[in-house]
């Protein structure tokens, strides 16, 4: 899974004023991955708000990536969730031809033991024709995928090839590094630790502030990869404030109003979530000014 290597962003799904979709702000988007270096295009990860998208907006916006995108880069289709069955049913009936893997979160709210989890990826595992990547993220989720169930569903599970770690752990990356299967990829879930993922031996990130700040971003991850530790770490501090601001007031808020300041989106998000406060969207003025 060499598509996997690298940089790929977590696209938001940008909204216009009446909230509906700006597909003209995604196409931009998505140029702008593609002009400054990113390595792939995750559609549809929590990031991009889907669980405020209707069933037509959802194919809606596939359809934009692909069109944009034409074939240029990797692509990766987020299908997850907490009913299992349900989880199944979509992979079987969603044409996944385009994409390279599913991104597929580990169940959230229902708190699974770490067998439910195991169950709930061999049922997954069983239904997709494409390679998956586990996410785990506990902070959403509720439950933290311990490394030796994500080791052993990656043992058994062939067509299970990487994990998005999102734990915020960099003592369970390492573990999770030290015992995984040789051709398994760890890939960082985590703007703040991902060079530190990829010197210790990960295989990149699938990053949100990414899309922000793509081609500095993109650059850290290639210089780690690469073992460039003073030059990535350079980077890795020149952009780091801007990941602690855009998780200020939580995803996608934060990057949403840095992609408006640099003019390829609106900062508009669809309720429960609200945009950013103004305190928060001038600190990422200043940012910005000063970057």
């Amino acid at each position: 899974m060499k598509e996997l290597l690298g940089t790929g962003v977590a696209l938001v799904t940008p909204f216009n004023e009446d909230k509906s979709v700006d597909f003209e702000g995604l196409k931009r988007l998505v140029n702008y991955q593609i002009d400054n270096g990113i390595n792939y295009l995750v559609i549809l990860g929590t990031t991009g708000e889907p669980a405020t998208l209707t069933s037509e907006e959802i194919e809606q916006v596939k359809a934009t990536v692909v069109s944009t995108n034409n074939g240029r880069l990797p692509m990766v289709l987020g299908i997850g969730g907490n009913n299992t069955l349900a989880v199944v049913e979509e992979l079987k009936n969603t044409d996944l031809s385009n994409y390279c893997a599913v991104l597929s979160v580990s169940p959230y709210y229902n708190k699974p033991t770490q067998e439910g989890i195991y169950q709930h990826f061999k049922a997954v595992s069983e239904a997709s024709p494409i390679p998956i990547i586990l996410y785990n993220v506990p902070s959403r989720t509720g439950v933290n995928v311990e490394p030796a169930t994500v080791i052993r569903i990656a043992e058994e599970f062939k067509n299970i090839v990487a994990v998005k770690e999102a734990a915020g752990d960099i003592i369970q990356v390492q573990r999770l590094i030290k015992s995984k299967p040789a051709d398994f990829m760890v890939i960082s879930g985590d703007d703040m630790i991902a060079l530190p993922m990829v010197l210790a031996g990960g295989a990149g990130v699938i990053s949100v502030i990414g899309q922000g700040l793509p081609k500095d971003f993109s650059e850290m991850i290639q210089l780690g990869l690469k073992g460039n530790v003073a030059e990535a770490n350079a980077l890795h501090y020149k952009v780091m404030d801007s990941i602690d601001y855009i998780f200020e007031e939580g995803n996608p808020a934060g990057i949403k109003a840095l992609l408006k300041i640099n003019n390829i989106c609106s900062d508009n998000v669809r309720l429960p979530l609200v945009k950013a406060s103004y305190d928060l969207q001038q600190k990422l003025n200043i940012f910005v000014k000063n970057y």
